[in-house]
């Protein structure tokens, strides 16, 4: 197995300015997975209610992920619920119910305790501590977190970090997680606490990775049609890490190649609601993406 991905599978309803969804697939096991599969094979492991939807599983099966680890639990599918105005960076959440994610344990089948890259999504950091105990010897662990986290968990959050190889959070979580205003300094600090790269998500505004000796940066794709940004940082995830373990480059270069990947992704999902633009991706169309986000960066040196 290459890539295991624990977190959550979810049932969302978004308003843009451009249109609505009411009850869609989402979730962030969900949209980092199908991103993921165009490069690696990919396991996840989540929980869903039994008011999910066979449908909603076909999807995952459509794209190849293996979903032996999502347990079927009594009760409802966790649920979410926001809005975004014009200003799409902001999301207003109008509404989230736990439901039966409230009481998610991972549990990990024998198979997946030999995946090689294993990708931690947004849930309690003592459970993400406990999955990466169950995984025998990964590459690399890439870790996700969000604010509710790093205000009611600090000190557990700080724990996880110590096992980390590249936390993946956007720039306000950064500040947050340093208590820095500055973005610079707020990724020192975090690197100082035990990831070996931060990759900083700033939707429109792009990508930003830093490790204890470089930086690089990435621009988000410019798109006439921007829909749905929710998920956009879970596919970026996806084809992030996606990309390293199909290629197994985990050179600096393999990262900042898999960050443009991530970012092609990310600017595909925002295309349509939920997940409809995903899933109906070709790997041409992906490698016809990175070509233009390559023109969109490429500027000769001074002579």
């Amino acid at each position: 197995m290459s890539i295991l991905a624990v977190g959550s599978v979810a049932y969302d309803s978004v308003r843009t300015p451009f249109g609505s969804a009411e009850r869609v697939l989402g979730g962030s096991a969900t949209y980092f997975s199908v991103a993921a599969s165009y490069f690696s094979d990919v396991a996840i492991v989540a929980v869903v209610g039994d008011d999910f939807e066979d449908k909603d599983l076909q999807v995952f099966r459509e794209r190849g992920v293996d979903v032996e680890g999502l347990e079927r639990a009594p009760g409802k599918t966790f649920s979410w619920s926001g809005e975004y105005g014009f200003a799409l960076n902001d999301c207003k959440t109008l509404e989230t119910q736990l439901n039966v994610f409230a009481s998610f344990k991972p549990r990990l089948l024998e198979k997946h305790r030999d995946a090689a890259f294993l990708f931690l999504g947004n849930i309690s950091p003592d459970l993400q501590r406990e999955v990466v105990r169950q995984v025998r010897s990964p590459k690399l662990v890439a870790c996700d977190t969000m604010n509710f986290w790093i205000e009611k968990e600090f000190k557990s959050l700080l724990e996880t970090l110590k096992l980390v190889d590249i936390l993946i959070i956007n720039d306000g979580e950064t500040r947050e997680l340093a208590n820095e205003a500055n973005l610079y300094r707020a990724g020192r600090k975090i690197l100082s606490w035990g990831p070996r790269a931060l990759v900083i998500k700033r939707g429109e505004y792009g990508v930003l990775m830093m490790n204890d000796k470089s930086m690089f940066g990435a621009p988000a794709f410019p798109l006439e049609d921007v829909f749905d940004p929710t998920g956009a940082g879970d596919s970026f995830a996806g084809g992030f890490v996606g990309f390293l373990a199909g290629s197994q480059d985990l050179s600096e270069a393999g990262i900042r190649k898999a960050i443009i990947f991530g970012s092609v992704m990310a600017s595909y999902n925002v295309e349509k609601f939920s997940l409809g633009r995903l899933k109906e991706l070709t790997f041409q169309e992906i490698q016809q993406r990175y070509r233009a986000f390559k023109q969109l960066t490429h500027f000769e040196d001074i002579e």
